[in-house]
């Protein structure tokens, strides 16, 4: 299954944006209104190591699969915004690069 750069990459995008969400709605209320700390300490701490990882294997697919300056400034972009991995993981699965400069 993971035999590409690009498979990879989909994969941690979709992994990175899972934990970026498990850190917003879940750690973040736990912390401020249960008053446990914790979770964020061990939620962040995670999703810190997610966000190396999909930064590693974006510059991993954005020099084999010869990605342009903005497809790689587009997936960075959208690994900050909520959701926007996901939406970005179905683009890749269907024209196989980002869909903001892609040459069709």
């Amino acid at each position: 299954m993971l035999n590409s750069a690009l498979q990879r990459f989909r994969t941690a995008a979709f992994i990175e944006g899972l934990s970026y969400l498990v850190l917003l709605f879940v750690a973040m209320p736990l912390k401020y209104f249960a008053d446990m700390p914790m979770a964020v300490t061990i939620v962040g701490g995670a999703h810190g190591a997610l966000f190396v990882a999909y930064m590693l294997t974006l510059a991993h697919v954005y020099s084999k699969d010869k990605w342009t300056f903005a497809q790689g400034l587009f997936a960075f972009i959208v690994s900050l915004i909520p959701f926007a991995t996901f939406y970005m993981e179905t683009q890749l699965r269907k024209y196989k690069k980002p869909i903001f400069g892609n040459k069709y």
